[in-house]
């Protein structure tokens, strides 16, 4: 256990409690089951509950508005404003909990993997298993760093703590609470530890643009070559999947930077969704939630035999697992690599219209880049049969602070410096609808990644699609012609039709909040209505 010569009083946060300075794996896991927080699989993977928060609350998060803050973050449903007077009162009543604690857990860590443009974090949390599930996400400092670890951001993390809306000017109970020039990030009211991680992400997502570093919500790996491939997507898009290919070595499963000279992962581990996870689909994965280290989330568990079960949805849809980047055989050892050949926006269409590949030009991949789009499947609502379209500009819109411009504008420019080959990825459905057609098998998006990968697919011969403009292979080795033309895939192909006027709808719609900050290129590679 090192402590660093920086106490907690120089976050202005004083207390009597027992601390437990960068406690490793072994001896967090120990607290946490001698806490009670968890149960130990009968593998070793460590499984705990989050209670009625299964994800992130992103209607609880607020950002303060100051003279700094004010001009530059884009404020809207996504960024709420604080005024500095209800952070104060906020904060202060952050200290008074943390005052009142007997025990207390910190972790000082890294978010970023290239020094140069990594930022100094000290997480203090409550809990045992909050601890450990940070300090395997982020990126842990040599031993002889952590005595003379000085922190740059603080994140406070109390489940426990209720907010008050009348007094702290929030919402509900749960609070997340940002003061980028205060630098301290405040968590409470959820045990949902996903909130830690996407609040470092959310940082950095702040700090590098004006570094002319490019923040990205995004998996990434290299192939023999020296090729590195960057892959976006929100969540179910399969992100973390796909990146995790044998045949590559894995940089990272979310959050990276792209450099002048590298990409490099924000993390140092990875959190994979667990639900159904499959041996035979996602076999490095599966096989991390049987390793000690593992933290499962939300997982149900015999608490006789301790078995799991993957399959089980009973506790959240939304089940995970983290663990370090190193469970997977094949990652990076140094979390970074070669500025990017290739980038995959990875979209799941549950309205069965994007074909399974599609080629874009730099100013169609900044349309999709700020569209953001994918479709929510319908819930158990009895007589819900239709989908739900989403879109979240820049792929990760609730942890983008800045202007979508500003990261879009990034992307186009290292795109067209880099020569950069751009790619739309559909792992959604084929044959129709949600409840009509089929999800777009694995193997399927594998073999058309696998040939834009390796270049095979830069000389395949292409047509326009009608609805996109966009380029779309027609032949494909090793892939059914057929599924190459979603239209072709529908039964009743006037059906197609109107649902993908439709589609082409919902991006001109929602592409109008972006159109007075792009250029007529931009513009121009919008979808067409008929």
């Amino acid at each position: 256990m090192t402590a660093s010569r920086t106490g907690l009083d120089t976050q202005g946060f004083t207390t009597n409690a027992t601390l437990h300075w960068n406690l490793g794996t072994a001896a967090l896991i120990e607290q946490a089951v001698a806490r009670g927080e968890g149960l130990l699989s009968k593998d070793g993977a460590l499984v705990v509950e989050t209670g009625k928060h299964t994800g992130r609350s992103a209607n609880d998060k607020f950002i303060v508005k100051d003279d700094v803050t004010g001009p530059v973050i884009w404020w809207g449903k996504t960024n709420r404003p604080i005024s500095p007077e209800q952070f104060a009162t906020i904060k202060a009543d952050f200290a008074a909990a943390l005052a009142e604690k007997d025990t207390l857990f910190v972790q000082d860590l890294f978010g970023g993997s290239q020094p140069e443009y990594r930022v100094q974090v000290r997480v203090i949390t409550e809990y045992a298993w909050h601890s450990m599930f940070i300090r395997t996400m982020l990126v842990r400092p040599e031993e002889a760093e952590l005595a003379d670890f000085l922190p740059e951001f603080t994140i406070v993390d109390l489940p426990s703590f209720k907010a008050d809306p009348a007094r702290h000017g929030c919402r509900s109970e749960t609070i997340i609470a940002v003061d980028f020039e205060g630098k301290t990030i405040l968590i409470g009211g959820t045990k949902y530890a996903g909130e830690m991680k996407k609040s470092v992400f959310s940082i950095l997502n702040y700090l590098l643009p004006v570094q002319g570093v490019m923040p990205m919500h995004c998996s990434a790996n290299i192939g023999a070559n020296g090729d590195t491939a960057v892959f976006f997507g929100l969540s179910g898009t399969g992100k973390t999947t796909l990146s995790a290919d044998a045949s590559r070595t894995l940089i990272g499963d979310d959050e990276h930077g792209w450099s002048d000279t590298a990409v490099f992962n924000f993390e140092g581990g990875c959190y994979a969704k667990a639900i159904r996870l499959s041996p035979e689909a996602e076999p490095e994965i599966y096989a991390t939630t049987k390793r000690f280290g593992t933290v499962l989330e939300n997982v149900v568990i015999d608490p006789d035999t301790r078995e799991i079960d993957l399959d089980d949805n009973a506790l959240a849809e939304n089940s995970r697992a983290s663990y370090p980047i190193d469970f997977i055989p094949n990652a990076s050892s140094d979390n970074l690599g070669p500025v990017p050949k290739n980038i995959i926006m990875l979209t799941a269409d549950a309205f069965g219209i994007l074909p399974p590949i599609a080629k874009l030009t730099p100013a169609q991949a900044m349309y999709h880049f700020l569209s953001g789009y994918t479709a929510r499947v319908a819930g158990t609502e009895i007589g819900v049969t239709e989908p739900d379209a989403t879109f979240s500009t820049c792929f990760g819109a609730p942890f983008m602070p800045r202007h979508p411009s500003v990261y879009g504008n990034l992307l186009k420019e290292r795109i067209a410096k880099g020569g950069v080959d751009v790619w739309l990825v559909n792992t959604g459905w084929t044959g129709g609808i949600y409840g009509v057609g089929k999800r777009m098998p694995i193997r399927v998006t594998r073999a058309l990644l696998n040939a834009a990968l390796d270049g095979s697919l830069n000389n395949a011969p292409m047509r326009t699609d009608p609805n996109f403009g966009f380029q779309v292979p027609i032949v494909v080795a090793g892939v059914d012609q057929l599924i190459l033309d979603p239209r072709a895939t529908w039964a009743d192909k006037d059906a197609y039709d109107v649902k993908a006027a439709g589609l082409v709808k919902l991006f001109i719609d929602n592409f109008a909040q972006f159109e007075d900050h792009v250029d007529a290129g931009v513009r121009e590679a919008a979808p067409k209505a008929a």
